[in-house]
C-alpha cells in the first residue's frame, strides 16, 4: 500500500469526525478504471476489456442506532441525510444520489432495508470527475461493498456490480452499463477483466506490461464528459432502436452476416453505430486472444494499429478535436525497437498511451496511471487490506 494510500485513509477518517463527531468504524475503497477496448459494447450485452487504475474513493463509515442514512464529502459543503424508509430514485438529487442511490438500489436486489440500522458515510476521491475514469462506479462500488460488510447481506460482487449500475441508471439517471462497477469491483494489479456483459462471466486477464517494460500512461485533453447528461443517452438509444428493428434481443445476437440486412434497414447513423457494436465485440475477442497467446508486447502494437477513426470518422463520432489531435499525435510516436507504438484508448475524454517508460514526447497532463492492485477494504482494526477478489466477498 502506497504512502498515498495512507494519506487518503488518514483524510477519510479525518473528514469523517470532523463531519460526524465520532470515529467511524471502518473504511473501504474502491479504483476508477480505464477501459482498454469495447467501447459501447457493454450496454448492447456485448464484451469488454477493462481495467482497474490506481486512482480511488474512499469511504468511511460509522453505523447510527436509529434509521438515517447521512451523506459527506470532502467536495460538497452539505450533509445529506434520509430516512431508510424514505430511498427512492425520486428523493435523491445531486452528488449524494450516488452512494444513497446504491442503499436504494441494495433494497431492489433483496436486502431487507427494513431490517438494518441507519450509517453514516464520509466519502472522498482523487479518481478526476468527467475524466473517462469512472468516478461515479468508484463511489458506487466503495459505498456497496461497505453496506454489504456493515449489513451483512453477503451479496457477492458481480450482484454488487448490478447493485451499482442500477443506482447509476435509476437514481443518478445515467443509462450506463456494467462494464464500470464490474472492472473497479473486479480489477487486479496488472491485469484486465474480461467481461461478458450479458452472462456476467468474468476473466481476469494478465496485461503484462510491468514484465514486458511498458508503462500505460493516461493522457488529460482537459475534456470533460457526463454519462447524465452528454450524447451517451442518445448512442445509447440509437442502438436499441438498432436492436428494435433487427428484431433481436441486443445487438450481442447480431453477426457481421448480419450487417448487409442492417444497412437496407437502418438509416445511416443507426447503422454505424450497430457496425461498431458488432465488428468492436469481435476485437475485444482477438485481443484477449492475443494477450493469451503472445502478451502484452504484441497486444499493445495490436492496440496503437486498431484505427481510432472508426470511432470519430465512420461508427460513433464521439471524438473532440482535442482528443482526436491527442491520438493523431500518439499514433506518429517513435517505434520502439519491438514495433509497439504508443496506443490510446478512444472515445473517453483522456487518452492512454502504451509505450516504454521515458519515451513520450508530449506533456502528461496527470499522472502516469499503472494498472491498480487488486480492489482492497481496510478496517480500523489494524488488519492488513485484503484483496476481495480473493477473500471472496
Amino acid at each position: 500500500m502506497s504512502a498515498t494510500d495512507f494519506d487518503m485513509r488518514d483524510e477519510a477518517t479525518a473528514g469523517f469526525t470532523d463531519s460526524f463527531g465520532y470515529a467511524p468504524i471502518g473504511i473501504w475503497s474502491a479504483p476508477g478504471r480505464v477501459n482498454l477496448i469495447g467501447e459501447h459494447t457493454d450496454y448492447n450485452d456485448g464484451f469488454v476489456l477493462p481495467f482497474a487504475i490506481d486512482r480511488r474513493t474512499i469511504v468511511a463509515l460509522g453505523l447510527r442506532d436509529d434509521r438515517v442514512l447521512r451523506v459527506a464529502s470532502d467536495f460538497a459543503d452539505e450533509v445529506v441525510q434520509i430516512d431508510i424508509a424514505d430511498l427512492a430514485p425520486d428523493a435523491l438529487h445531486g452528488w449524494s444520489a450516488y452512494p444513497l442511490g446504491v442503499a436504494w438500489a441494495l433494497g431492489e436486489n433483496g436486502a431487507d432495508l427494513a431490517a438494518v440500522p441507519g450509517a453514516d458515510l464520509f466519502v472522498i476521491s482523487d479518481v478526476p470527475v468527467g475524466a473517462g475514469l469512472s468516478s461515479s462506479a468508484a463511489i458506487e462500488s466503495a459505498v456497496a461493498v461497505a453496506l454489504d460488510e456493515v449489513w451483512q447481506l453477503g451479496l457477492d460482487l458481480r450482484t454488487l456490480a448490478r447493485v451499482g449500475q442500477l443506482a447509476e441508471n435509476k437514481a443518478v439517471g445515467a443509462p450506463t452499463g456494467i462494464m464500470d462497477q464490474s472492472a473497479s469491483l473486479l480489477g487486479q494489479a496488472d491485469c484486465a477483466v474480461f467481461l461478458d456483459c450479458r452472462s456476467l462471466d468474468a476473466e481476469v486477464v494478465e496485461l503484462g506490461f510491468e514484465a514486458s517494460g511498458l508503462v500505460l500512461a493516461i493522457i488529460d485533453t482537459h475534456v470533460s464528459h457526463s454519462h447524465a447528461t452528454g450524447g451517451y443517452a442518445e448512442r445509447r438509444a440509437s442502438c436499441e432502436l438498432g436492436a428494435r428493428m433487427l428484431e433481436v434481443p441486443s445487438l450481442r445476437h447480431l453477426t457481421v452476416a448480419d450487417l448487409p440486412r442492417a444497412r437496407a434497414l437502418l438509416d445511416a447513423v443507426t447503422f454505424r453505430r450497430v457496425r461498431h457494436v458488432v465488428t468492436e465485440n469481435q476485437r475485444v475477442l482477438d485481443t484477449v486472444r492475443t494477450l493469451h497467446e503472445s502478451g502484452a508486447s504484441a497486444t499493445a502494437g495490436c492496440l496503437a494499429s486498431l484505427d481510432a477513426r472508426r470511432l470519430r470518422d465512420i461508427h460513433y463520432r464521439t471524438r473532440s478535436r482535442r482528443r482526436n489531435r491527442t491520438s493523431e499525435r500518439s499514433a506518429r510516436g517513435p517505434d520502439d525497437g519491438r514495433g509497439i507504438r504508443r496506443g490510446r484508448d478512444r472515445p473517453d475524454p483522456g487518452g492512454v498511451a502504451v509505450s516504454p517508460p521515458g519515451r513520450h514526447r508530449w506533456r502528461v497532463r496527470r499522472a502516469r496511471i499503472r494498472p491498480a492492485r487488486s480492489f482492497c477494504r481496510e478496517s480500523r482494526r489494524g488488519s492488513r487490506p485484503r484483496p476481495l477478489s480473493q477473500s471472496g466477498r
